[in-house]
């Protein structure tokens, strides 16, 4: 392994990593420091109940009508963020537990995970280009950003046999996207995922306080009495 490599598997990643942890830190403190207004309706229902259900909403494709109607696409995400799962986990193994990539039988589930999730990745892009409704609300940032996960999705496969014998371009191609995306993601939409226990606790609460939330047996099942104008 050249000296290039280990310094971008190792030295590169860890000043990446240092950088987006400091960025969340101050996002964090800054969303702690709004106070959280207090409920004026009468109590209708539980708010940990709410809280509950909302946060839960993520792997409860019938709550909502997009994927209950079409299941294909919560497929496509399902497998789009287990390919992130995938290639931000292959970042910490490929340096520092390389035997597990040994195996040759988790190193193939890895790579079938991350070609399934560029797939994904293109059909998505496809889509957002095809469609003149996607194409009037997206941004710069949405094209570039799943660009970006394609692209870190193809790398993977090629990084993952961690072969670097043979070649070391696609290591330092992988590593170097990992490197750039640690930077990019607090200021791109990608880090949705740092604002959603916060928006889905304060959603589940609010409507847990008035009944909406825990939803019905049924989809559309309406809570009695004065609360069943806040159903959506």
């Amino acid at each position: 392994m050249s000296d290039l490599l280990k310094f971008v598997e190792n030295e590169v990643q860890l000043a990446a990593l240092a950088f987006l942890a400091v960025v969340y830190a101050v996002r964090l403190i800054w969303i702690f420091r709004f106070r959280s207004r207090k409920e004026r309706t009468f109590a209708a229902g539980s708010e940990a109940g709410g809280v509950g259900y909302s946060l839960m909403n993520v792997a409860m494709p019938w709550a909502m009508e997009s994927t209950r109607k079409r299941p294909g696409f919560y497929a496509q995400f399902v497998v789009f963020h287990l390919g992130v799962v995938a290639a931000i986990t292959a970042t910490f193994i490929i340096p520092y537990a390389p035997e597990i990539f040994r195996i040759r039988a988790v190193a193939i589930a890895f790579q079938a995970l991350l070609a399934a999730a560029f797939l994904v990745g293109l059909l998505r892009l496809v889509r957002r280009l095809a469609n003149p409704v996607l194409r009037l609300i997206s941004s710069a940032d949405d094209y570039l950003s799943l660009t970006l996960m394609i692209m870190f999705f193809g790398a993977g496969v090629l990084a993952v046999p961690n072969d670097y014998r043979r070649a070391e371009w696609p290591l330092l191609l992988f590593f170097g996207l990992t490197a750039f995306f640690l930077i990019y993601v607090p200021f791109s939409k990608i880090c949705h995922y740092l604002y959603y226990p916060f928006t889905r606790f304060y959603l589940g609460r609010s409507m847990g306080h008035r009944g909406a939330f825990p939803r019905g047996r049924k989809a559309g099942t309406q809570a009695p009495g004065p609360v069943q104008e806040n159903r959506g």
